[in-house]
Protein backbone atom coordinates (compact mmCIF):
# COMPACT_ATOMS: atom_id res chain seq x y z
CA UNK A 1 0.00 0.00 0.00
CA UNK A 2 1.25 3.14 -0.91
CA UNK A 3 1.97 6.34 1.48
CA UNK A 4 -0.87 7.94 -0.12
CA UNK A 5 -3.18 5.91 0.48
CA UNK A 6 -1.82 5.28 4.24
CA UNK A 7 -2.74 8.83 4.64
CA UNK A 8 -5.94 8.61 3.41
CA UNK A 9 -6.63 5.74 5.77
CA UNK A 10 -5.42 7.54 8.38
CA UNK A 11 -7.66 11.50 7.41
CA UNK A 12 -10.64 9.27 7.74
CA UNK A 13 -9.98 7.42 11.06
CA UNK A 14 -9.38 11.01 12.61
CA UNK A 15 -12.63 12.49 11.11
CA UNK A 16 -11.67 15.11 9.65
CA UNK A 17 -14.66 17.20 8.69
CA UNK A 18 -15.60 17.28 4.62
CA UNK A 19 -15.71 19.70 2.68
CA UNK A 20 -19.55 22.20 3.43
CA UNK A 21 -21.51 21.78 0.42
CA UNK A 22 -22.02 25.03 -1.83
CA UNK A 23 -24.68 27.46 -0.93
CA UNK A 24 -27.63 27.79 -2.93
CA UNK A 25 -27.68 30.91 -5.62
CA UNK A 26 -29.79 33.74 -5.64
CA UNK A 27 -32.40 31.79 -8.77
CA UNK A 28 -32.56 29.19 -6.46
CA UNK A 29 -36.01 28.42 -5.11
CA UNK A 30 -34.93 27.14 -2.07
CA UNK A 31 -33.55 30.22 -0.76
CA UNK A 32 -36.41 32.04 -1.04
CA UNK A 33 -39.60 29.49 -0.27
CA UNK A 34 -43.00 31.27 -1.36
CA UNK A 35 -45.68 32.36 1.28
CA UNK A 36 -48.62 30.62 1.74
CA UNK A 37 -51.49 32.54 -0.40
CA UNK A 38 -54.46 33.28 1.93
CA UNK A 39 -58.46 32.81 0.20
CA UNK A 40 -60.07 35.52 -0.15
CA UNK A 41 -62.76 34.11 2.05
CA UNK A 42 -60.63 34.44 4.98
CA UNK A 43 -59.74 37.54 4.28
CA UNK A 44 -63.36 38.84 3.97
CA UNK A 45 -64.00 37.22 7.39
CA UNK A 46 -61.49 39.21 8.51
CA UNK A 47 -62.36 42.63 7.46
CA UNK A 48 -66.03 42.08 8.23
CA UNK A 49 -64.54 41.30 12.05
CA UNK A 50 -62.41 44.31 12.27
CA UNK A 51 -65.95 46.52 10.99
CA UNK A 52 -67.90 44.97 13.24
CA UNK A 53 -65.39 45.65 16.41
CA UNK A 54 -64.91 49.33 14.96
CA UNK A 55 -68.62 49.82 15.29
CA UNK A 56 -69.33 48.38 18.52
CA UNK A 57 -66.59 50.23 19.89
CA UNK A 58 -68.08 53.72 18.30
CA UNK A 59 -71.42 52.63 19.76
CA UNK A 60 -69.86 52.02 23.33
CA UNK A 61 -68.60 55.48 22.74
CA UNK A 62 -71.11 57.61 21.70
CA UNK A 63 -73.58 55.55 24.43
CA UNK A 64 -71.02 56.43 27.43
CA UNK A 65 -70.80 60.39 26.15
CA UNK A 66 -74.88 60.43 25.50
CA UNK A 67 -76.09 58.04 28.24
CA UNK A 68 -79.90 58.92 27.68
CA UNK A 69 -81.68 58.36 30.82
CA UNK A 70 -85.75 57.42 31.29
CA UNK A 71 -87.96 60.73 30.95
CA UNK A 72 -89.96 61.45 34.68
CA UNK A 73 -94.03 61.40 34.80
CA UNK A 74 -95.89 63.52 36.96
CA UNK A 75 -99.49 64.14 37.26
CA UNK A 76 -100.65 67.38 38.56
CA UNK A 77 -104.14 67.68 37.54
CA UNK A 78 -107.72 66.09 36.94
CA UNK A 79 -111.39 66.38 36.60
CA UNK A 80 -114.42 64.57 35.97
CA UNK A 81 -117.48 65.76 33.76
CA UNK A 82 -119.34 62.41 33.99
CA UNK A 83 -119.35 58.97 35.92
CA UNK A 84 -122.44 57.36 36.45
CA UNK A 85 -123.42 53.72 36.72
CA UNK A 86 -126.40 52.20 34.71
CA UNK A 87 -128.01 48.81 34.42
CA UNK A 88 -127.18 46.56 33.33
CA UNK A 89 -124.56 47.96 34.71
CA UNK A 90 -122.65 49.90 32.42
CA UNK A 91 -120.55 52.57 33.83
CA UNK A 92 -120.61 56.22 31.53
CA UNK A 93 -117.29 58.54 31.99
CA UNK A 94 -115.54 61.75 31.10
CA UNK A 95 -112.49 62.75 32.43
CA UNK A 96 -109.81 64.74 31.83
CA UNK A 97 -106.09 64.32 33.45
CA UNK A 98 -103.04 66.51 33.19
CA UNK A 99 -99.46 65.04 33.10
CA UNK A 100 -96.65 66.59 33.19
CA UNK A 101 -93.82 64.28 30.99
CA UNK A 102 -90.32 65.83 31.32
CA UNK A 103 -87.02 64.97 29.19
CA UNK A 104 -84.06 65.34 31.54
CA UNK A 105 -81.59 64.17 28.93
CA UNK A 106 -78.99 67.45 27.60
CA UNK A 107 -78.69 65.73 24.43
CA UNK A 108 -80.68 63.09 23.57
CA UNK A 109 -84.24 64.05 21.83
CA UNK A 110 -87.44 61.50 22.88
CA UNK A 111 -89.98 60.51 19.98
CA UNK A 112 -93.05 58.86 20.79
CA UNK A 113 -95.50 56.77 19.17
CA UNK A 114 -98.80 54.83 19.22
CA UNK A 115 -99.45 56.22 22.31
CA UNK A 116 -102.78 56.17 24.08
CA UNK A 117 -104.84 56.70 27.51
CA UNK A 118 -106.77 54.48 29.39
CA UNK A 119 -108.21 54.67 32.92
CA UNK A 120 -109.30 51.81 35.66
CA UNK A 121 -111.08 51.60 38.51
CA UNK A 122 -110.61 48.67 41.00
CA UNK A 123 -108.48 47.11 38.27
CA UNK A 124 -111.40 46.93 35.84
CA UNK A 125 -111.17 49.35 32.32
CA UNK A 126 -113.57 52.23 33.10
CA UNK A 127 -112.97 53.98 29.54
CA UNK A 128 -111.63 52.55 26.23
CA UNK A 129 -108.27 53.27 25.10
CA UNK A 130 -107.53 57.05 23.63
CA UNK A 131 -105.46 57.72 20.91
CA UNK A 132 -102.77 60.45 21.88
CA UNK A 133 -101.04 62.18 19.15
CA UNK A 134 -97.17 61.52 18.16
CA UNK A 135 -94.84 63.60 20.91
CA UNK A 136 -91.23 64.72 19.72
CA UNK A 137 -89.64 65.73 23.17
CA UNK A 138 -87.07 68.41 22.99
CA UNK A 139 -83.74 67.99 25.14
CA UNK A 140 -84.41 69.75 28.77
CA UNK A 141 -88.10 70.17 28.20
CA UNK A 142 -91.23 69.33 29.76
CA UNK A 143 -94.32 68.91 28.22
CA UNK A 144 -98.14 69.04 28.83
CA UNK A 145 -100.47 66.48 28.55
CA UNK A 146 -104.11 66.59 28.90
CA UNK A 147 -106.09 63.91 27.48
CA UNK A 148 -109.73 63.69 27.43
CA UNK A 149 -111.19 60.21 28.18
CA UNK A 150 -114.29 59.30 27.21
CA UNK A 151 -116.21 56.09 27.65
CA UNK A 152 -119.78 55.74 27.19
CA UNK A 153 -122.03 52.46 28.57
CA UNK A 154 -118.46 50.50 29.30
CA UNK A 155 -119.38 47.19 30.53
CA UNK A 156 -118.58 46.25 34.35
CA UNK A 157 -118.51 44.22 37.19
CA UNK A 158 -121.12 44.24 39.57
CA UNK A 159 -118.47 44.40 42.30
CA UNK A 160 -117.06 47.63 40.62
CA UNK A 161 -120.52 49.43 40.20
CA UNK A 162 -121.09 48.71 43.55
CA UNK A 163 -117.90 50.02 44.83
CA UNK A 164 -118.19 53.42 42.97
CA UNK A 165 -121.46 53.72 44.58
CA UNK A 166 -120.17 53.15 48.03
CA UNK A 167 -117.03 55.65 46.86
CA UNK A 168 -119.34 58.36 45.73
CA UNK A 169 -120.94 58.56 49.20
CA UNK A 170 -117.58 58.87 51.29
CA UNK A 171 -116.25 61.38 48.61
CA UNK A 172 -113.30 59.56 47.75
CA UNK A 173 -112.65 57.50 44.57
CA UNK A 174 -109.50 56.17 43.72
CA UNK A 175 -108.29 55.40 39.77
CA UNK A 176 -105.67 54.58 37.78
CA UNK A 177 -104.81 56.55 35.04
CA UNK A 178 -102.25 53.93 32.30
CA UNK A 179 -100.15 56.18 29.59
CA UNK A 180 -99.00 53.15 27.06
CA UNK A 181 -96.96 53.18 23.90
CA UNK A 182 -93.53 53.47 21.78
CA UNK A 183 -90.64 55.63 22.21
CA UNK A 184 -86.58 55.88 20.98
CA UNK A 185 -84.37 58.48 21.62
CA UNK A 186 -82.80 59.89 19.00
CA UNK A 187 -79.14 61.94 18.65
CA UNK A 188 -78.48 63.85 15.72
CA UNK A 189 -79.83 61.37 12.73
CA UNK A 190 -79.86 58.59 14.76
CA UNK A 191 -82.16 56.69 16.41
CA UNK A 192 -82.78 53.61 18.61
CA UNK A 193 -85.04 50.56 18.05
CA UNK A 194 -88.74 51.19 20.00
CA UNK A 195 -89.46 50.46 23.44
CA UNK A 196 -92.70 49.84 24.72
CA UNK A 197 -93.35 52.69 27.20
CA UNK A 198 -95.66 51.60 29.93
CA UNK A 199 -96.38 54.56 33.01
CA UNK A 200 -99.60 54.00 35.76
CA UNK A 201 -100.49 57.14 37.97
CA UNK A 202 -102.41 55.69 41.00
CA UNK A 203 -104.27 58.94 42.09
CA UNK A 204 -107.33 59.36 45.16
CA UNK A 205 -109.67 61.87 44.28
CA UNK A 206 -112.11 63.81 46.15
CA UNK A 207 -115.44 63.34 44.23
CA UNK A 208 -119.11 62.89 45.02
CA UNK A 209 -121.97 61.77 42.58
CA UNK A 210 -122.81 64.85 40.61
CA UNK A 211 -119.99 66.87 40.65
CA UNK A 212 -118.48 68.37 37.75
CA UNK A 213 -115.19 69.75 37.02
CA UNK A 214 -111.43 69.82 38.36
CA UNK A 215 -111.56 67.66 41.57
CA UNK A 216 -108.39 67.81 44.18
CA UNK A 217 -106.21 65.16 44.23
CA UNK A 218 -105.34 63.82 47.96
CA UNK A 219 -102.01 63.04 48.81
CA UNK A 220 -99.01 62.37 46.36
CA UNK A 221 -100.04 60.60 42.84
CA UNK A 222 -97.58 58.66 42.04
CA UNK A 223 -96.63 57.76 38.46
CA UNK A 224 -94.51 54.80 37.60
CA UNK A 225 -92.65 54.23 34.30
CA UNK A 226 -92.01 50.76 32.99
CA UNK A 227 -89.62 50.87 30.25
Amino acid sequence: MSDYDQQKIQNESVGYPQKPSPLPSSNDPRKYPSSPRRSPAKTLCTFLLILVILAGLVVLILWLVYRPHKPNFSLVGAAIYDLNVTSPPYMSTTMQFTVLARNPNRRVRLDYDQFSAIVYYKGQAITPPVVLPPLFQKTKSTVILSPLIRGASVPVSVEVANGLLIDEVYGVVGLRLVLMGKMRYKVGFVKTKHYEVYVKCDMLVGYKKGFMGQVPLLGSPDCQLDL
